[in-house]
């Protein structure tokens, strides 16, 4: 990919490259988000007739507002923190990186991540549910909602469900994407016949590969934090859903544990596509930036 960019740049490769991932994708997010939220199992037509039937099409992107706000800080983040990381793990080991040191780093950033993007995602999924249908018109009204009513650590909840999922699917992300790197670094000369074209289906399926395994290690973790970003702060109270792993063997004991993986096959067409998509567009306007 080049030298590092400066954060400006990451900025701009970064939430261009989520916005476009972002606007292609989003219906699926609605509707992983709704079958997340459901006690019962529902298929992901059955929850696409739900919504088309509830809210119209434009239902299917209702909250959209809020990730498009959080992409160009969030990206910007996760591609910058993991360079970081990258490097700091290359001077200890002399210069090199392995697919575990690469996977690590990926989980770094997805940690650090999670400090930008857990407000933004909160919002997104009371946006997203049937129980707030009629009570937020907009993202403002909902963020003001949460502020005024449980106190400004409301917008935070879930993180430590969030952090555990960004870990796994940054790390598998960029780990898988590292290891395919330096393996074809290590056959330049067998690659040297490829088009730009074959070069650019190569990146979108490496990404859209890399964000499938790591879409199946993290979708546990991405139920327990929609549970927990859902539920309403009752003073006097301990929240059903409190932390990840309890949330986790909670659902899985109430609800099956096939439960634990509501909302994978919309998470899949959305983020396996999507992080070849995100990939493709990242590396494409970074190699642009690099002559600014």
């Amino acid at each position: 990919m080049g030298e590092p960019l400066p954060l400006w740049k990451y900025v701009v490769a970064g939430g261009s490259a989520g916005v476009m991932e972002i606007t292609v994708m989003y219906p699926t997010d609605v509707l992983k988000t709704r079958a997340q939220l459901s006690s019962k199992s529902v298929s992901m037509y059955q929850t696409f007739q739900s919504v088309v039937q509830e809210q119209g099409v434009g239902g299917l992107y209702r909250g959209i507002i809020a990730p498009i706000m959080a992409e160009a800080p969030k990206r910007a983040w996760k591609f910058s923190a993991n360079e970081k990381f990258k490097q700091l793990f290359r001077l200890r080991n002399n210069g090199e990186l392995t697919i575990a040191t690469g996977a690590a780093a990926g989980s770094l950033a997805g940690l650090t991540e999670t400090i930008v993007n857990c407000p933004f995602e909160t919002v997104k999924v009371r946006m997203q549910s049937k129980e707030f249908l009629s009570k937020f018109k907009g993202t403002a009204e909902c963020l003001a909602y949460l502020v005024k009513n449980e106190g400004i650590s409301s917008v935070y909840k879930g993180f430590e469900a969030q952090a555990w999922r960004n870990c796994f699917w940054n790390g598998a992300y960029f780990g898988i994407i590292g290891y395919i790197n330096l393996e074809n670094a290590a056959r330049a000369d067998e690659r040297e016949n490829m088009t730009k074209g074959e070069k650019l289906f190569e990146k979108f399926y490496v990404g859209a590969f890399a964000s499938s395994v790591g879409t199946l290690l993290n979708t546990p973790f991405d139920v327990a934090k929609s549970r927990m970003q859902l539920q309403s702060n009752e003073a006097g109270q301990l929240p059903k859903y409190r932390y990840a792993f309890q949330s986790i063997g909670l659902i899985a004991k109430e609800e099956g544990f096939s439960a634990i993986y509501k909302g994978l096959g919309p998470r899949l067409v959305r983020l396996g596509p999507g992080g070849g998509i995100m990939i493709v567009a990242f590396e494409f306007i970074s190699g642009l930036l690099q002559n600014f």
